[in-house]
């Protein structure tokens, strides 16, 4: 069986100055994620890795879960970034097959729509939301729509 488990990353400033890719996050944005984490740590939800777009909102938000659930340093994918619900899919389908449970921190509207694809349910994914996805396979290529069931899903709004 795998285990995928989608973050959004954390809110992050809109307006810095420069590129897309380089913004950081803010203050609120770090609580929020540093909240997650902490609510994920006190239930047996923690993936074996994070993979993460090279955007800095989203490496920033990967640290900050993978320093309080104790993983190492999250790996990053550039595919990931921008990626539409296809390119997630073939992300998800590349996936290393000896790790079943595995963390993808993203963007909107690629995670809300994979999400969507993947179990059939839809989701207001915002910023700093986790949701885990169990599927009844045993290798990441056999991902597809609708294979996956939404066991946890959560936001720092709830």
């Amino acid at each position: 069986m795998k285990k995928l488990m989608l973050i959004r990353h954390a809110k992050a400033e809109k307006d810095s100055i420069g590129k897309d890719i380089d913004r950081p996050l803010k203050y609120i944005g770090i609580q929020d994620a540093t909240f997650m984490a902490a609510r994920i740590k006190d239930k047996p939800l923690i993936p074996q890795i994070i993979i993460t777009s090279p955007a800095l909102r989203t490496k920033t938000t990967a640290e900050i879960f993978a320093d309080h659930l104790l993983l190492p340093d999250p790996e990053t994918n550039k595919a990931i970034y921008e990626a539409t619900q296809q390119t997630l899919l073939k992300v998800i389908n590349h996936l290393p097959d000896k790790y079943d449970f595995i963390a993808i921190v993203g963007h909107n509207p690629g995670i809300s729509y994979i999400l969507q694809y993947l179990t059939g349910e839809t989701r207001e994914v915002h910023t700093s939301t986790v949701a885990v996805i169990d599927f009844e396979i045993d290798d990441w290529a056999s991902v597809s729509g609708d294979t996956g069931k939404l066991v946890y899903y959560s936001s720092p709004k709830e």
